[in-house]
Order: structure tokens, then C-alpha cells, then sequence
């Protein structure tokens, strides 16, 4: 008898809650950090952009009008689920970046908790960063946090599911809806990550997952007129000027690349929910 030969998996986009092929029917093969063939993912394309920012842009009202600890509650289901498929997510996480099992249990580990994290923050942003101000007349003045709306996330290169994670809670936690490029030579967390998405409480829409090239498609993301907010940490380096002079076309909110990879693991930062959130005031005649 012959061995038996595996049938090769191959992943498709996740957008607006669902599983569709790439619209230009290409994918591409995704290997380990030796080079052995893992699966094929699909290789977004522009039209898959559009879709994803349009889906989106829908799912933008529903998410953002949610009370935060509807919110909260909805994000603290999504860490039950990653915790539900932790042995997974240490498979694909020691494959992608070649980590030992151990390190790849810790990171997988850190990912989930970070995720609480931000699951936590949704009902005291509004406290911590609003504000009542002190005016000279009869007024009541006071400063809300509001989301900017949709945002575009170019996800970490080297980090496949704690960096991904790092960018992508603190958007939706604020009440934001994202377009994520995940890592072009690791995409496999991401593509499981919306797997557990899809079968959360999320609302389709509220989160998109896109394969494929960034250099190709960021620059499409970046100048795309309904798109609020810009995450650059994942962009290649060659290309990040242009992609803000992109963005700036459009009047975008960026978050500048990092210099280097960070470090993942260090402590999350609150910086990272006020940089997607809008400052609102409002000044109220007092006695009316």
C-alpha cells in the first residue's frame, strides 16, 4: 500500500461574520519556520478591501451603540473561546514563529489574558478618560469618549497571535469596528482567531480578517475614504511614508510603526484605546 497523501487545507477571508473565497481566487502556500508546507491561505485582493470596509462601516452603528458592558461581555466570551481552543492556538503559534512548546504555552497564554485586559477596560474608558470641566459661567461642560469608527489594522509581522491580539482588542474595546491584514508569512492564528469570532457573540461585521500580501493591500486600505483610523505596526518599512501620506489624503487618525519589532509580552498599554477614541464636549446650560 502507498501512504496515504493529506489533503491540504485552504483558509478563505473572514468578512462581515462570513467565510468567503478571495475574489480573485488566488491563495498562497503558508509554510512553518523551517519552510514545511502548513496550508494555503487566501491572497486577498482590492475588491476584498472594499467588502471588508463595507462590512465594517455596517457593523459600526450596532457595535458602537452597544452599552460598554454589553461590550465588555461580548469580548470576555471571545477569551472564554480562545481559552477553549488553547492546545490549538499553541500548535500554530510554535509552528509559525518556531517556538518551543513551552514559550509558545506562555505566549498563547499572555494573548488570552491580554484579551481580558482590554474586555475589562469597556465600561471605565468613558470614566478614566472623560472629564468634567470647570468653566466660568452657568454651564455644565464635561468631555466623553466617543469610537472613531473603522479602523484598519496592519497586524505584526513576527507576533502571529499575542501581536495580533495587542492590536485588535483595544479597537474593538473602544467601540470601533476593524480591517485586519494579518501576518503575511504567518497567518494561521489569525485565520483560527476568526474562527473563534465567528462563533462568538461578535457581531459579523465588527471584526474583519484578511490574508494575503500587505505591501499589496495596505495601500488600498490606507486611502480608502471610509476607513477612520489607521494602525501602521505592521506595514513594511519601505512603505509606511507613503502610506501615510495616504492616509493623510483622507484625514485619518494613524498610529505610527514602532521602531522594531516590540515586545509583546511587556505590559499592555492604555495608550493603545485612546489613540481610536474621538473627544467629545459638550456645554449645558445649568437650570434647563
Amino acid at each position: 500500500m502507498t501512504d496515504r497523501i493529506a489533503v491540504a487545507k485552504t483558509y478563505k477571508l473572514y468578512l462581515g461574520g462570513a467565510f468567503p473565497r478571495s475574489e480573485s481566487g488566488r491563495t498562497y502556500e503558508v509554510t512553518d519556520a523551517r519552510g514545511k508546507f502548513l496550508a494555503n491561505a487566501a491572497q486577498a485582493s482590492r475588491k476584498d478591501v472594499r467588502d471588508a470596509v463595507a462590512a465594517a462601516r455596517k457593523a459600526f452603528p450596532g457595535w458602537s451603540g452597544a452599552t460598554a458592558y454589553n461590550r465588555g461581555q461580548v469580548l470576555y466570551r471571545v477569551a472564554e473561546m480562545l481559552q477553549g481552543r488553547r492546545e490549538q492556538f499553541v500548535a500554530e503559534v510554535a509552528a509559525s514563529e518556531g517556538l518551543p512548546a513551552k514559550r509558545a504555552q506562555s505566549t498563547v497564554d499572555t494573548a488570552i489574558d491580554r484579551w481580558v485586559w482590554y474586555a475589562g477596560w469597556t465600561d471605565k474608558i468613558a470614566t478614566v478618560l472623560g472629564s468634567t470641566n470647570p468653566v466660568a459661567g452657568p454651564y455644565f461642560c464635561f468631555t466623553v469618549p466617543e469610537p472613531t469608527g473603522v479602523v484598519g489594522v496592519l497586524a505584526p509581522q513576527q507576533s502571529a497571535l499575542l501581536g495580533l491580539v495587542s492590536v485588535l482588542a483595544p479597537v474593538l474595546a473602544g467601540g470601533n469596528t476593524a480591517v485586519v491584514l494579518a501576518s503575511q508569512d504567518r497567518p494561521l492564528p489569525a485565520v483560527t482567531l476568526s474562527e473563534v469570532l465567528a462563533t462568538s457573540d461578535l457581531p459579523g461585521g465588527v471584526a474583519n480578517i484578511l490574508t494575503g500580501r500587505t505591501g499589496e493591500l495596505a495601500p488600498w486600505l490606507a486611502t480608502h475614504a471610509d476607513v477612520n483610523a489607521l494602525d501602521l505596526c505592521g506595514s513594511p518599512e519601505s512603505q509606511r511614508a507613503d502610506l501615510e501620506r495616504g492616509a493623510a489624503n483622507t484625514v485619518k487618525r494613524v498610529l505610527p510603526a514602532p521602531a522594531g519589532e516590540p515586545e509583546w509580552t511587556n505590559p499592555p498599554d492604555i495608550r493603545r484605546l485612546r489613540g481610536y477614541l474621538e473627544a467629545k464636549t459638550v456645554w449645558h446650560p445649568m437650570g434647563t
